[in-house]
């Protein structure tokens, strides 16, 4: 635990615990759950409204987007940004904790972490095996909704964090920076459907599906196991990354781990396969299944 408290980039829910007992929550810190579920499955609001961590605030990823762009959760504007996480509370000086409630341990909160991170706040944690382990080991719950006191918050893109659509068409050719995709290997092979889409992925990409990174419990996995995997994938963390997927959501879990190891500067791909599928001419996808049919 002593290298996470350096970090930063993870808290344990024994922590927090004790924060939400010793009434730490507030202006200087503020927790967020920011789970998010596909509609039909689950209603991530109304989880929120029913039992949520003391003192947190629900941080709505479909608010805090490019509402403009035709792909999912693209970053919002610095303005919009800025003007979203004030008003639940959060400026400058705010140590961020953000949670969700995703079965698998920790599934969005690693983008709101990302996402804080690119727009230039520091103090962001995740909580470390999500609200799923936060009720296992019996911490409190509320159905109080809490109503913090706006803040002003200004933000700044770290451009170094983003990569766009233009910025991977020329990766291919000048192979500037490594690319690890996060999605099950599956949809990166182009065996299966992406959520409706074809599948595939952009030349030269590795894959290291977002999960390899947890342990059975949801738990990140330690520093050593979390080395050990981007090696055998050959991934120098000492170079050049980014990370993509299908939205730019579990990318964020390849960021988080490669931060825990040191690395603090792994980009993401935002549009990711969403955006590549329907932008990117047709041998810039690289498919099994295409290669089958041929």
């Amino acid at each position: 635990m002593a290298r996470q408290g350096l970090s930063r980039a993870l808290v344990t829910a024994s922590w927090l615990a004790e924060a939400v007992r010793a009434g730490r929550v507030g202006a200087g810190l503020r927790v967020l759950d920011a789970s998010w579920y596909p509609p039909k499955e689950r209603n991530a609001r109304q989880e929120f409204k029913e039992r949520h961590i003391p003192g947190a605030s629900f941080f709505d990823i479909e608010e805090c987007r490019d509402k403009s762009s035709p792909y999912d959760f693209m970053l919002p504007s610095e303005s919009h940004f800025a003007d979203y996480v004030g008003g639940l509370g959060v400026s400058n000086d705010t140590h961020v904790v953000v949670y969700d409630g995703d079965e698998v341990g920790t599934f969005y909160a690693p983008r709101a972490w990302w996402m804080f991170r690119a727009f230039g706040h520091k103090e962001v944690s995740v909580l470390n095996g999500g609200f799923k382990n936060w009720l296992k080991e019996g911490h409190p719950v509320t159905a109080e909704v809490t109503q913090p006191t706006p803040a002003v918050f200004k933000a700044r893109l770290n451009r170094a964090l983003v990569k766009t659509f233009e910025e991977m068409i020329q990766n291919v050719s000048s192979l500037k920076f490594q690319v690890v995709d996060s999605r099950p290997e599956g949809r990166f092979r182009g065996t299966e459907l992406d959520q409706g889409l074809e599948s595939g992925h952009i030349p030269g990409a590795v894959n290291i599906p977002f999960h390899s990174f947890l342990s059975e419990t949801g738990h990140e996995k330690s520093i050593e196991e979390i080395q050990e995997i981007f090696r055998a994938k050959k991934v120098d963390l000492s170079k050049p990354l980014t990370a993509t997927c299908r939205k730019g959501v579990t990318a964020c879990q390849i960021a988080l781990a490669a931060f825990l190891c040191g690395k603090r500067d792994v980009a993401v791909y935002d549009g990711s396969w969403s955006e590549w599928f329907h932008r990117a001419p047709p041998h810039y996808k690289v498919s099994e299944l295409k290669r089958s049919k041929a």
